[in-house]
């Protein structure tokens, strides 16, 4: 009993850690597209952020500053993305998927230009990394039953932007249906006329809302260089923005249920680490490449029609154009 109830402690544990960067970016494209802003560049700005974080990280020796990087060089692809289909009311898809693309190609040459180690940057020292904090009492409660390894194990010993993650849920449920802010970027989504018929400027509600996205993603692209792993590598995201953007249809574009989502393709994605080479009853040993689908085939099966039908704001993907 008590090594099944480490396993699934475990495995709860490495679906925490796995969901944090899933969170953060629905989070981020939650207020993007609450604007009426189709933001499929998800990818792109984790990319560019991760690359960013674990550049000025290793160069800095600061994990504090590779954030801030990280932050800035998503805050600035966003903006380039609100540029393009705000101010130029350009395609939005189209807009999203070019920043993928640039990010893809440019981060690995940059970092090959840089650092000259085949398209990624160099490993980090503890001090370039955040590390796991240990709570209070965590060593001393490890040995209580049940609650002890629980508190230890998946509560305790996470690194700061797990904890930043955690927070960012409520406070994110807080503002979009608590606030001023909340229920004009609510409002610019379904009905911009109205909004700008109150005076409110549609394109700076919908930049604001892209600043904030910016911000999440950065937190998010930058979690996984300097925090989950200890460098940047070519493609480090591995569909994660996707992911991340099919846990907010999912969840119908509010913040409780796209975490959920993000909670369940993350615990898809810590059981194929761990059935990679376990061989299954009556079937035998699967291909690695069957088992790394997991994740992704979920995500098929639920958009798909498994979780009904999910109702996008009204104005997502039009370009807002001002009566005269």
């Amino acid at each position: 009993m008590d090594g099944l109830f480490l396993q699934v402690l475990l495995l709860a544990d490495s679906t925490v850690r796995l969901a944090t960067p899933l969170v953060l970016a629905a989070l981020a494209g939650l207020f993007a597209e609450r604007s009426g802003v189709v933001d499929i560049g998800l990818e792109g700005k984790m990319l560019g952020a991760a690359f960013a974080a674990a550049a000025t990280a290793a160069v800095t020796g600061s994990a504090w500053l590779g954030l801030g990087a990280g932050i800035v060089s998503a805050i600035f692809l966003a903006m380039v993305h609100g540029f393009a289909c705000i101010t130029h009311r350009g395609n939005q898809v189209v807009s999203g998927m070019a920043l993928n693309i640039m990010v893809a190609g440019l981060a690995p040459t940059l970092a090959e230009a840089w650092f000259g180690q085949g398209g990624r940057t160099p490993l980090l020292e503890a001090d370039a990394r955040f590390q796991p904090i240990v709570l209070p009492f965590a060593d001393t409660l490890r040995g209580v039953p049940i609650l002890g390894p629980l508190y230890a194990e998946l509560i305790s010993n996470h690194n700061i932007l797990v904890y930043v993650m955690v927070a960012a849920v409520p406070l994110v449920a807080w503002v979009v249906y608590r606030t001023r802010f909340g229920l004009r970027l609510r409002a610019v989504g379904e009905n911009p006329s109205a909004v700008d018929t109150a005076g409110i400027s549609v394109s700076w509600m919908r930049y604001k809302a892209l600043l904030v996205t910016g911000l999440l993603c950065g937190i998010s692209g930058s979690y996984l260089s300097i925090a989950h792993n200890a460098s940047f590598i070519r493609d480090m995201t591995a569909g994660k923005g996707y992911l991340a953007l099919a846990a907010l249809i999912f969840g119908k574009w509010r913040p409780v249920p796209a975490m959920l989502a993000c909670l369940l393709f993350a615990f898809t994605d810590a059981v194929q680490v761990r059935l990679q080479g376990t061989p299954l009853p009556l079937i035998g040993e699967v291909p690695t490449q069957a088992i790394q689908a997991l994740p992704y085939l979920l995500t098929v099966l639920l958009l798909a029609g498994f979780v009904g039908r999910a109702v996008a704001p009204k104005a997502i993907g039009e370009p807002y154009v001002k009566e005269r």
